[in-house]
């Protein structure tokens, strides 16, 4: 695995010599073995072996949203499917707009970028509420507000390669 043709779109559509990869069992591994480099570039690694990917934005997508009573306290957190169709909490301090006004989030305890598919965009967007003078916005969530801060497209891939590293 030296060299590479796989290639990951922004929609999260893995591709090998620009066949479409669907078996979700080889994509299983490969999200298993994921990694950023030191200059934030995306691989796999097993073993020994390296194989670099050409990833359009991000290796996560986040493909759903929803909202969920937690049982113990009656608490609510917000949830996420992943493209590894992995579920998790949605750290909402990790909530940033990028270029384009794409929405990410810091997913798998932080070390890497998701980027929001259009449909999960406007499933989190019900809880989205601007600032009183509507420059910002937040998600207010068991009455703690929840800003969502504006990023340079560059800072995405440079912070997995740290938060890779960590």
């Amino acid at each position: 695995m030296e060299s590479s043709e796989i290639r990951i779109d922004k929609e999260g559509i893995w591709y090998y010599k620009g066949a479409h990869m669907f078996r979700k069992e080889i994509l299983c591994v490969f999200f298993e073995h994921l990694k950023v480099d030191e200059y934030g570039k995306y691989l796999i690694e097993l073993g020994a072996e390296r194989c670099y990917l050409d990833v359009e934005d991000t290796a996560f997508v986040v493909a759903a949203v929803y909202k969920t009573n937690l049982p113990d306290d009656g608490r609510v957190q917000i949830n996420l499917l992943l493209s590894d169709d992995s579920c998790e909490k949605l750290e909402l301090n990790s909530l940033h707009v990028g270029r384009d006004n794409v929405l990410y989030c810091r997913v798998k305890e932080g070390k890497f970028t998701a980027r929001f598919s259009r449909n999960s965009y406007y499933q989190l967007a019900e809880f989205i509420e601007p600032s009183e003078n509507g420059n910002h916005f937040f998600i207010n969530l068991n009455d703690e507000k929840y800003y969502i801060n504006e990023t340079r497209a560059s800072e995405t891939k440079r912070d997995d390669a740290c938060k890779s590293n960590q």
